[in-house]
This record gives structure tokens, C-alpha cells and sequence, in this order.
């Protein structure tokens, strides 16, 4: 594909011709980019109105963080993600210009995975630095060496979307998502693919009436921690440039924000690799199950991650890719309806 045709296409077939961007450019990262792995962790669904992965490449409907100005970006799939290859990224919107001057960051190109593989790769000695990883594990990073932190910088937009997720089902999580947009998002510029919306900015957050957050299946802790993080909008943003570790701390200190909830978030909006999620219902289970065959708690998990400080949410990331059928064990977590209580 020629990175400078604005035509979409699925399997060669052309689909129809874009209007020409507001803002473009071709990334030359020289490294492996999976756009569509690196990306997927922003999408909240498949029919999730902000982040859609569709034939032509992903599309992403948003704000630019600082100016509040909205853009549609599409960005396309190198021509291999096992190789370096170019990545356009075309925009559209009085945001054009700044998205595409941050496309790199929203890729995680900034995050630098050279020190991690190199605790894969052989050692002199001839043992295998991967021997410390299980064999999946240690094989989910050659086959994926296309994946990437993605950082987005938007931090309200990334906490409104896991404070959905707090204490839910994933499905009930996306549908509180899907009402939130679809209610009280905004269009966004042309020529996003129908359905794509922008996410509610906190204004419209605040206005939001008691009575709707309850017909949105929302829960009354989510929709008072919402109501906070729309409350202290501006102050959050500024922490976007901050380190990750001090972004999460911050976090912590908004009331119904808790360490998981911090963690989260700064995982996409920072890339944040050393991160991790503890108070997760599932996840120290699986990282036990992956790293030693038994299942462990939040302690036990930053045990098993500690030789991998600075990078343990790579680790994380490898663990969900591995192919590992993990055991389940319990209920499953059901849905919980306040909307008639």
C-alpha cells in the first residue's frame, strides 16, 4: 500500500476515497509495530464509539489534551508487524496537527524495549536469559515483537473508562461506556466512520443528571468518583506530565480512586511498563498460573515479577498473550442492577 494513498481498502478492495487530511505523516520508527495489538488496550469493545479497529487501519475520536481540540485519527497498519515499516497516520479536525505531531507516543514509541529483550536473548554462559519467563511467555515476545505501551496523555478521558470497570463484568463495563458516549458525547470531525463519537468532555460530565447515571446501569460509587475526576478535570490533566509513578500516587487522593483504578489508567496514558494492577479479581491468579503453575495473591505475584522490576508490566502484557488456559475457580462475577433500587 502506498502510505500516501487516502483511499481505505479490505483484502485490496477499495472501499472509498478519504478527504484529504488536515494533518498527516508517515512514521519510520524502525522497529516492529503491531498497530492493532499496540492499540487494541485503548478499545473498549467492539463497538466502543472512540477507538474502532476496522479493514483500513484503527480509528480513534478524541481530544487533544491541553487544547481540547477534536480530531478523528486514523492510523495505518505497517505493511508486517514483525518487521519495521512505515506507519501513516492521517487526521482530521482543528486537533490534526497536534495528534499527528504525538502519533509516536500514542504508538509507544518512546518506550524503549531494547533492556527487556535483552534479558531474553542468549547470555554469554549459553542459558538462555529466557529461562527465568516460562517457555509461552518468553515465545508471546518473539511472536509479538510488534507490541508497544501505547501513552496516550488523556487523562480523564482514560479514567472515566476504568472507573466503568470498577467492580463489574467487562460486558457491564462496556455498555456503561457505550451510554456514556452515545449520550453525551459529541460528533466527531468527518469523516470518522458512522458511530464513532467523541468522548463527553468533563463539563458534560458534571451536568449529568442523578437519575441518568442510574438508568445508565452505572453505579453509585462509579458515578460519584466520575463526578470527581470530571470535578478536578484540569489539575488531572496536568499529570499527564508527570512520571507514572507520580501520576498513580496522585491519583490515589481523589476520592473513589483507588491504587487498581491509578494503575489502569497511567498504563495507557503513560505506557508506564514497570505498572502493575494489584486488587485485579484475576490477574495475580494468572500470573502465578503463568510464571509457576499455581495460582497466587497480589503478594505473591509482585514476588514473582520482582526480577523483572522496571519491566513487569511487559511481563503482564506477554502473560494475556502467552495462549494460557488459565483454571477457573468460583461464581462468575454477575452483573449487579441498581436501576430499580
Amino acid at each position: 500500500m502506498n502510505p500516501h494513498d487516502h483511499s481505505t481498502r479490505d483484502n485490496g478492495r477499495v472501499l472509498g476515497s478519504l478527504p484529504t487530511p488536515d494533518a498527516t505523516m508517515v512514521l519510520e520508527p524502525g522497529v516492529p509495530v503491531d498497530v492493532r495489538l499496540t492499540l487494541g488496550v485503548l478499545q473498549r469493545g467492539h463497538a466502543d464509539p472512540t477507538v474502532q479497529s476496522r479493514p483500513d487501519g484503527v480509528w480513534l475520536c478524541y481530544r487533544v489534551p491541553g487544547s481540547g481540540d477534536p480530531v478523528t485519527v486514523l492510523v495505518r497498519p505497517a505493511p508486517s508487524a514483525l518487521v519495521p515499516g512505515p506507519v501513516p497516520v492521517l487526521a482530521w479536525g482543528p486537533g490534526a496537527p497536534a495528534a499527528v505531531a504525538d502519533a509516536h507516543r500514542l504508538l509507544g514509541l518512546d518506550d524503549d524495549w531494547s533492556a527487556f529483550d535483552a534479558l531474553l536473548a542468549p547470555r554469554s554462559a549459553g542459558v538462555s536469559g529466557a529461562a527465568a519467563l516460562p517457555h509461552a511467555v518468553a515465545q508471546a515476545r518473539r511472536a509479538n515483537p510488534g507490541l508497544r505501551l501505547p501513552a496516550t496523555g488523556r487523562m480523564v478521558d482514560q479514567l472515566l473508562t476504568v472507573v466503568l470497570e470498577q467492580k463489574v463484568t467487562h460486558d457491564q463495563a462496556r455498555s456503561g461506556w457505550r451510554w456514556l458516549v452515545r449520550g453525551f458525547g459529541e460528533a466527531a470531525p468527518a469523516p470518522a466512520p458512522p458511530g464513532m463519537l467523541l468522548p463527553p468532555t468533563a463539563h458534560a460530565v458534571r451536568r449529568i443528571p442523578s437519575w441518568a447515571w442510574h438508568a445508565g446501569w452505572v453505579q453509585p460509587a462509579q458515578s460519584r468518583a466520575m463526578l470527581r475526576v470530571a470535578e478536578r478535570a484540569s489539575a488531572l490533566e496536568r499529570l499527564a506530565g508527570q512520571p507514572a509513578g507520580v501520576a498513580a500516587e496522585t491519583l490515589t487522593t481523589v476520592p473513589g480512586i483507588g491504587v487498581w483504578t491509578a494503575a489502569e489508567t497511567v498504563q495507557r496514558t503513560h505506557g508506564a511498563p514497570d505498572t502493575v494492577a494489584v486488587g485485579d479479581y484475576h490477574l495475580a491468579h494468572h500470573v502465578g498460573e503463568a510464571l509457576t503453575g499455581r495460582r497466587t495473591d497480589d503478594a505473591g505475584m509482585l514476588r514473582l515479577l520482582e526480577p523483572w522490576a522496571g519491566h513487569r508490566q511487559r511481563v503482564v502484557r506477554l502473560v494475556g498473550l502467552s495462549g494460557i488456559r488459565f483454571r477457573r475457580f468460583g461464581p462468575r462475577l454477575a452483573p449487579a442492577d441498581h436501576r430499580r433500587r
